[in-house]
Formats: structure tokens, C-alpha cells, sequence
């Protein structure tokens, strides 16, 4: 470990040094060396700061091959200063007998060896023997199951770790799995998914760097709290050129957690949203029902709604977007009435030749009459503007809607200043789709960046030869430090600020809650279709979600594999036969899966007069902390009671207690069943489990998902009993 440490140190004290020569280099010199000299400073900070993440447990592995070689297995690579390989990334294939390996099939190994560390010292080791031959007469069988448990009863810290050092086969097996296609995931509450994903992405990052290098890497999220609880796992296995996001925040401009009553999130959910968000945009092309008369500078000329119809269609028929095809439009009009003013300026005498054509033009397009009736019959339009009259004028709706009841069309009405809802970011996504740049200058200065890195990345390969950094340094990494703009950032800050960035690759969490509507603006995120899904849907509790993969993923794709968890290695075993027996009795059919392990403290359920609920909760919480003070404990409450047991839960712990997000960074965290959804705690306390089960259609599985986030223990506390719990 002393020497994998060493030159560490090493390397961090080089991209140290080459920063400091880089940052006090001469400031003159052309924009562009200037523009070099700060990209290369701020690769070596990136640098700096990846050796920074992985300090802790660098190496956590060794394997003995068959050929006597000592292989050691890390969070990333090293070499030293020889360039040998002194430490494995995980991610390589010669790593995959670490976690595949067994005595049946040892893969080329004779021995596994398992460290722990704190700090920089091994303070314990666990040796797993497939070779027969190195075992003396007292060492007859040596397991290595200890690492694993050893993490699975460390406490909680609200922030979500790795599993590098843990991984098991049928883990592994799938994050090592081809980068092509639909990949499906689907596993029970504590199997892993959403570690499995999360290793995933970062070894796709590794194996397929050319391809996700400049194209990046997508993860969503169910809610920014879930983002928070993951968000360390990644740079702490060196990579952080992905872009987190919870689905309210698919669309740039928009960020938002309100969500819709379910039945309104139901029906914005529903594939047909798509079909009237189309015919809300055409039917923002209007042909006049008869001819208007414009006055350009006194001259009064005559419109013709056959002009009109006929620039219209032609316009329709490139199938440009809304504000694209707008363009040809008015030019087609514009063409028709400069033809026509010019043929009535030389009818008064005056002399008009080919070369007036220009001024005359840009007279009509001055012209009040001119911009309303072009206007009028082409209006651009904003995705936020389109949705917002789609609510706010039922009229309008009605007319869009001719097999709608009147109901459905309540469920949409609202006004215009109300904010958007976490359901209107596919639809707003829907309509820009439709719609296009509404400025057509944002439009030509957007292909302009583009052109422009592709002009930097050529500029960059020749930096890189001159600073001699040859295979150190990637182009497109340098040119990416280019300019002077924001959209000159990382491939994930540009990807995030870009709604038509396409992804190499996406991958989706808590699946089974996402609407047919959220998985079209995933599909046009990736057109490429290479997904990685996981989710169980016995946990889905959106109002749209669906009851299996085949239909929640119709509008995504038809094809797609289907790998499944069957170790919970999070929840003790009489947890998860609690929730199980629950589902059960409430018709859920769950994906049964097998505990690792039991714990010491049995369900425990605490039953009360509903004026002494709250109170209630308070006394389970204060017994739970004298238990063990240091851990995590999350309070999962009914929408309706969350922030009265929050102010009683403040009122006793203080601010040890916090409220949604703000409560994963505190010990105790005040939580609805969706905000907890993929979310771990050392202990849970689930207040009025009956109301959480009545709360909605999907009720039983918001309690599925409540019963099964805690580590250790878990208390119900209610004023009536649950059946099966």
C-alpha cells in the first residue's frame, strides 16, 4: 500500500507542478495560446481533484494469479514511474476475476484477497483460496464473505457509497454487460440497483471513453433529494463527466419538484398529450378567411388568403419545426407582396427596378398591417407560452379536444402564473420538439458553437504536440476548456444547459414511476437507444407509471433485456418479511428476494389514539436515538402530516431534524414515501401506515417502498393496525 500511495502522491505533485508552469507561463501571446494555456490549467485542477477523490481505499483488492503474479485492484490505474502496472483499475477485464472468480471457476486465480483500510492503513485483511495447494492443514476452507457484511452494517451517513470494494458476480456480470441497447434491471428494494447503475456508468465511461467522451453520460433521478443521496458515488470512482438529473429537470430553464394531484399527473403522463401538443401547434397556423387590406407607407395592397394558404403549405411540407418553417413562410409572403407593391408603385408613375427589390422588402416588414397579419396567421411561439394558453383558454382546449369529456378537460385547466409541474416538463420538452428555435439568430449561433469546437478540437491536437502531453491529454477534454462562454464548459455542463444534446448514453432510476410522456423526452435524448433501466415494479407509485417493463417502455422501445436482482443485501431479513407479508395481503406481487442477513431488533409496531400520534412518533424517535445516536433515521410520513411531525420532531432534536432534502445532511430526516423512494437509513419510523396505504391507488406500494429503506431497525406507529404487517 506504501508504494501504490507513494506514487500517487507522485502523480499529484507532477499535474501540481504542470499547473503551476501552465498558470504562470507568459500572458501575452495570441487569444489563442491564451485559450490553450487555460484549458491545460484546468485539466491539470481536474486531475488534481480526481487523485483528490480516490485517497480513500485507492486499493481495496489482490488477486494471486496461477502464474505466481500479485495483481492489485484499485479504484483507478496507476503505473510507476517505468509505466508498469502497479495497480488495476477495477474496471479493466483483467480486474473481473476480483468479483467473478470462484473455486468451481477460478478465472485464472488462485487466491482472492479483500482489504480493508482507514487512511492509508490495512486494518483488515480477508483471504478467499480457490487453489487447494496454499492452504495449510489449519486453514481448510477461508471465506471472504466479511468485507461485504462488514459494509452492509456500517451506518449510514446520508450520502450514498460505493460498492467498488463489494461487488458481487451477478453484479458485476451486469455492469459489465454490452453498451448497445435497452438493458433492464430489475430487482427487489435493497438489491443494489441503483449501485449497479451507478457502477455501470462509470465503467462504460472507462471501456467506451471515444464514444461517451464527448457526448457524456445521463442519469436520472425520481427527485433531487435521491440526487443528493448518490451524487459522491461517482467522482469517487473518478469519473464526473455526468450529468444528474431528477426528472423535473429534464428541461433546461425549468427546475421543479411541485407535483400534480395524481389524477392530472395521470392524464399529462398519457401518450395521447403528444397527438394534442402537435394539433395545439398547427392549429397556430391560420388562414385568413378573406382578404385584408395592409397599408405599407400609404400604399394599400390586398392579401389574398389564397397567398397565404399556398406559402403556408409549401412551408408545411419541409416538416421544419413551427418557428423554423415560419421563416419560409414569411419569406414566400413577403416575396408575393414586394412583387405586388412593386407592380402598384410603377401603376402611380414611379420607376421600380430589380435593384429596389431590397428596400421594398424591408418596407414591408416594417409595415404595423404587415407584422399582424403574418402574425396572425403564423405566430411564433415559446414552449412555456404554448402551454400556458393550452390551460388557460378552455375554449380553445375544447376545440383541440372533441373526445375529451368535459372532466378531462377540468383536470388540465389552471392559470397562467402557476408554476409548471414536474408532469409539464416532457410536455414542454413535446412542444419545443414541435416548435424550433424561436430565435432564429439563437439558432445560427448555436450551429456556430458547434462548428466552432469542432474548429477548437483541431486546434487542440496541435496544442497537444507542441506542449508534447501526447497520450496524456484528449483533444476533445482541451478544446472543451476553450473560449471564453459557459457553453465553452465540461461535456456535462454544455450537455445540461442544451435541450437537443444527445447522450451517448442514459441512464434511469426508479424507472417503473416514469410516464409514457417522460420516456419520449428520454428517447429523444438518446437516439441511439442505449439505456440502462432499473426499477421494480411493485415499487411504482406515480399515478401513470405501468404494471410491468413491456408496457412502461412502449413508447421507449419494444426490445429490450431483462437481467433481475435477487439478494437483498440492504434490508435484515424479518424487514423484509414484513413488507413482503404486507404487499401480499394487499394483492402486490412483489419480486421475492432473498435477505443476507438478520438483525437483532424485530418490527416494531406502536398503535395510539390519533390525538396522541404525533406525540407518538416523537417517543419512538428519542428511544431509537438512545439505541445509537450516530446513525441515520428517516421519519416517512403522509403528505398531510409531513409538516406537522416535522415542527413536533424540530421541537424536541432540533437541528439534528431536516425536511426532505435538507434532511439527508441531518441525523434525522422528515420524508414523504416518494421523496424516501431509493433511499437508505439505519432506522425507519413510518407514521399512519393506513393513511400511506389509502392514499392513493398506488398506496400499497408507496408503503411497499417505506417499509423497505432501513438498514437495521424499523418502527410503525399508527392508529390502526395494518393487515399482513
Amino acid at each position: 500500500m506504501r508504494t501504490l500511495y507513494s506514487r500517487l502522491d507522485a502523480l499529484r505533485d507532477e499535474s501540481r507542478i504542470e499547473l503551476e508552469r501552465v498558470q504562470h507561463g507568459a500572458s501575452g501571446g495570441t487569444h489563442q495560446a491564451r485559450t490553450e494555456r487555460d484549458a491545460f490549467a484546468r485539466l491539470y485542477e481536474d486531475r488534481i481533484a480526481q487523485l483528490g477523490e480516490v485517497e480513500e481505499r485507492l486499493a481495496f483488492g489482490r488477486l494471486e494469479l496461477d502464474s505466481g503474479i500479485h495483481r492489485y485492484i484499485g479504484r483507478i490505474g496507476l503505473r510507476d514511474a517505468e509505466q508498469q502496472p502497479i495497480l488495476l483499475d477495477w474496471r479493466v477485464p483483467q480486474a473481473s476475476a476480483f468479483y467473478q472468480a470462484t473455486a468451481a471457476t477460478p478465472l485464472g486465480a488462485r487466491a482472492r484477497r479483500h482489504l480493508t483500510t482507514s487512511g492509508r492503513d490495512v486494518v483488515r485483511i480477508e483471504d478467499e483460496v480457490f487453489d487447494a495447494q496454499l492452504l495449510t492443514d489449519d486453514e481448510i476452507e477461508l471465506q471472504g464473505e466479511g468485507a461485504l457484511l462488514a459494509a452492509l452494517r456500517a451506518e449510514r451517513t446520508g450520502r450514498m457509497s460505493d460498492i467498488v470494494a463489494t461487488i458481487q458476480a451477478e453484479q458485476d456480470r451486469i455492469i459489465r454487460s454490452q453498451i448497445a441497447g435497452v438493458l433492464v434491471v430489475q430487482g427487489g428494494p435493497g438489491t443494489g440497483k441503483t449501485a449497479v447503475a451507478l457502477h455501470r456508468a462509470a465503467y462504460l465511461l472507462y471501456s467506451h471513453r471515444d464514444r461517451l467522451r464527448t457526448s457524456g453520460v445521463l442519469i436520472v433521478g425520481p427527485s433531487p433529494s435521491f440526487l443528493q443521496y448518490i451524487e459522491a458515488v461517482l467522482p469517487s470512482l473518478g469519473e464526473t463527466g455526468v450529468v444528474l438529473a431528477s426528472v423535473g429537470q429534464l428541461f433546461p430553464g425549468v427546475e421543479t419538484t411541485i407535483d400534480d394531484v395524481p389524477e392530472v399527473a395521470a392524464l399529462k403522463g398519457e401518450a395521447q398529450l403528444a397527438d394534442l401538443i402537435a394539433r395545439a401547434v398547427r392549429s397556430r397556423q391560420i388562414v385568413p378567411s378573406q382578404p385584408q387590406v395592409l397599408d405599407v407607407n400609404g400604399e394599400k395592397l390586398t392579401l389574398d388568403p389564397h397567398v397565404v394558404q399556398h406559402a403556408m403549405a409549401a412551408a408545411q411540407r419541409s416538416r421544419k419545426p413551427h418557428n423554423i418553417a415560419r421563416q419560409q413562410f414569411q419569406k414566400s409572403v413577403l416575396q408575393t407582396l414586394t412583387t405586388q407593391l412593386a407592380a402598384q408603385l410603377r401603376s402611380h408613375g414611379n420607376t421600380v427596378d430589380d435593384g429596389d427589390t431590397g428596400w421594398l422588402r424591408e418596407d414591408l416588414r416594417g409595415s404595423y398591417d404587415v407584422k399582424v397579419a403574418l402574425n396572425t396567421a403564423w405566430l411564433p411561439l415559446t414552449p412555456e407560452k404554448l402551454l400556458q394558453d393550452l390551460y388557460a383558454r378552455p375554449n380553445w382546449l375544447e376545440s383541440l379536444t372533441p373526445d375529451w369529456t368535459p372532466a378531462q378537460r377540468a383536470l388540465l385547466r389552471r392559470d397562467r402564473q402557476e408554476p409548471f409541474t414536474v408532469s409539464d416538463v416532457p410536455l414542454l420538452d413535446e412542444a419545443a420538439e414541435l416548435l424550433g428555435e424561436f430565435d432564429a439568430v439563437g439558432d445560427a449561433q448555436k450551429k456556430e458553437r458547434k462548428q466552432q469546437f469542432k474548429r477548437d478540437v483541431q486546434n487542440a491536437e496541435q496544442a497537444i504536440k507542441n506542449m508534447g502531453v501526447e497520450g496524456l491529454v484528449n483533444a476533445e477534454d482541451l478544446a472543451a476548456g476553450f473560449g471564453e462562454t459557459v457553453a465553452r464548459g465540461t461535456t456535462a455542463e454544455r450537455a445540461a444547459a442544451d435541450r437537443e444534446w444527445t447522450y451517448g448514453h442514459i441512464v434511469v432510476d426508479e424507472a417503473q414511476e416514469l410516464s409514457p410522456m417522460q420516456w419520449r423526452l428520454l428517447r429523444r435524448r438518446c437516439p441511439l437507444r442505449s439505456f440502462t433501466i432499473v426499477g421494480d415494479v411493485a415499487q411504482a407509485s406515480a399515478a401513470a407509471a405501468a404494471p410491468d417493463w413491456r408496457s412502461a417502455l412502449f413508447s421507449l422501445t419494444s426490445e429490450f433485456r431483462l437481467e433481475e436482482l435477487t439478494v437483498n443485501y440492504r434490508t435484515p431479513a424479518q424487514i423484509t418479511e414484513s413488507a413482503e407479508s404486507m404487499a401480499h395481503a394487499h394483492g402486490l406481487a412483489v419480486t421475492k428476494s432473498r435477505a443476507v442477513r438478520d438483525s437483532e431488533w424485530p418490527v416494531d409496531t406502536v398503535i395510539v389514539d390519533r390525538d396522541d400520534l404525533l406525540a407518538a412518533v416523537v417517543d419512538v424517535v428519542d428511544e431509537d436515538r438512545e439505541l445509537d445516536s450516530r446513525g441515520t433515521l428517516a421519519v416517512i410520513a403522509p403528505p398531510h402530516l409531513v409538516e406537522a411531525q416535522y415542527a413536533q420532531l424540530a421541537a424536541r432534536f432540533g437541528a439534528s431534524v431536516g425536511l426532505a432534502a435538507r434532511g439527508l445532511t441531518r441525523s434525522i430526516a422528515v420524508l414523504t414515501p416518494q421523496q424516501a423512494k431509493g433511499l437508505e437509513f439505519d432506522s425507519v419510523v413510518i407514521v399512519e401506515p393506513a393513511d400511506i396505504l389509502r392514499g392513493s391507488s398506488r398506496g400499497v406500494g408507496a408503503l411497499y417502498v417505506a417499509m423497505t429503506r432501513p438498514t437495521q431497525r424499523l418502527h410503525l406507529v399508527g392508529t390502526e393496525v395494518v393487515p399482513g404487517t
